[in-house]
């Protein structure tokens, strides 16, 4: 008794629905990612120059010693905390936050002091503020 042979049906993979879900899927982790963004204090950092910096007819001027301690305009404060400092710009400032701000601090400042500068500037509300360096041939004036 002879047979008749079936024949046997080519088995392949469609790779088109397995392609179309990966795409959803990529879609999908695109859309549902948060990004996002952090707050920050807008810096203007000094570029070195031999041409003096223009300097603002009114300004703050937050110098800081190679201890810690801060002066405001060359005043020197009793206490080196944030809300003593804060007090002392808002006094200086008259409550003007438009005032340019600058941050004068020598290699040897703790960076803590900085960011406590930096600190009680945003939190008043100053957005002009600048960062300065003293040459390694002029002398702390505190």
């Amino acid at each position: 008794m002879k047979f008749a042979r079936r024949t046997r049906a080519e088995v392949e993979v469609n790779l088109t629905p397995l392609i179309d879900v990966v795409f959803l899927l990529l879609i999908f982790f695109m859309v549902s990612t948060t990004f996002t963004k952090e707050t920050q204090i807008s810096i203007d950092l000094p570029e070195a120059s031999a041409d003096p910096a223009r300097i603002a007819e009114k300004q703050i001027e937050i110098s800081i010693t190679s201890t810690g301690k801060f002066a405001i305009n060359e005043v020197a404060l009793l206490k080196s905390n944030l809300e003593n400092l804060k007090s002392a710009i808002e006094k200086v400032s008259g409550g003007d936050n438009t005032i340019p701000m600058i941050i004068t601090a020598d290699a040897s400042t703790p960076h803590q002091s900085v960011v406590t500068a930096m600190d009680a500037a945003g939190q008043l509300g100053f957005v002009k503020l600048s960062i300065t360096t003293k040459n390694s041939t002029e002398k702390d004036s505190l």
